[in-house]
């Protein structure tokens, strides 16, 4: 069966970049089995012919209403899949699908009728949130950085902005690259409401939010910036316990060293 990215350069280049960071989250080990999900809004690079493709699954429910996604597609990794095999065939270990008139429902339209993660409404209603502000941030990532995930197994990290604090005092990038700082939701079941309820309030002041003892959520302009977000953060964390396990408490960058970081890169303060 030929392929929805033949003959589309850019959809197909979008797809290789959702693969190239699905292969970076298995080799950092954040995402073991089938750990992990990716959605991204590829609305803009949707043309009318696929607009017009049958869908190749039934309805489907998202359960909830949410009238900003019309009309709109989305890659999503499928449910059950393994990062590492979506990094080899993006298409055979997620799918395309459609958004219904209804904004309840959604159909698979490309290429395989691939089911996706069952934490799709969650990711959803964060896309919804996005297109609502006129954001151009079209992609979502969830997975399990070790270290961070260590660290949010103390309390004494849990505080807001602690954490962040911590994380931009160990390296300039940090606080370059991911200005906003992470957000932290207390530990909720997976995949249950009161989780994604939690994470669209935290996004709305961070990019990048740490979900106690689980893993991270992060949005971002594409899956690239949104893996990089969490990258300079995993790194922070990686010295901080390095430090640590060498024997002393790191001394991190001071406040007025931060202050010179925010102004001289023009970052939110």
């Amino acid at each position: 069966m030929k392929s929805v990215l033949e003959g589309r350069p850019a959809l197909k280049a979008e797809i290789e970049k959702i693969a190239e960071v699905a292969g970076y989250l298995w080799q950092n080990g954040w995402a073991e089995r089938n750990g992990g999900n990716i959605t991204v809004n590829v609305t803009d690079l949707v043309d009318d012919e696929i607009r017009q493709l049958p869908a190749i699954s039934e309805v489907k429910q998202i359960g909830v209403e949410l009238p900003a996604l019309k009309g709109c597609y989305f890659y999503c990794k499928g449910t059950g899949k393994r990062m590492r095999d979506l990094a080899r065939w993006p298409m055979d270990n997620g799918s395309i699908i459609r958004i219904l008139d209804g904004c309840d429902s959604y159909v698979i339209i490309a290429d395989n009728a691939v089911m996706p993660t069952s934490e799709l409404p969650s990711h959803l209603t964060v896309h919804a949130s996005l297109i609502e502000k006129g954001s151009n941030y079209k992609a979502t990532v969830h997975t399990h950085p070790i270290e961070l995930v260590a660290m949010s197994h103390s309390k004494q990290f849990l505080g807001k902005d602690v954490l962040t604090k911590i994380l931009w005092s160990m390296i300039p990038e940090t606080k370059a690259f991911c200005p906003l700082g992470l957000g932290i939701v207390p530990y909720q079941l997976p995949g249950s409401k009161a989780l994604a309820d939690a994470t669209l309030q935290e996004l709305e002041d961070y990019d990048v939010v740490m979900w106690e003892k689980h893993g991270v959520f992060a949005k971002g302009l594409d899956v690239m910036d949104a893996f990089d977000q969490i990258d300079v953060l995993s790194k922070s964390a990686k010295i901080y316990i390095n430090a640590k396990a060498m024997g002393f408490e790191p001394e991190g960058m001071n406040d007025e060293q931060l202050a010179e970081m925010t102004l001289a890169f023009n970052l939110p303060k």
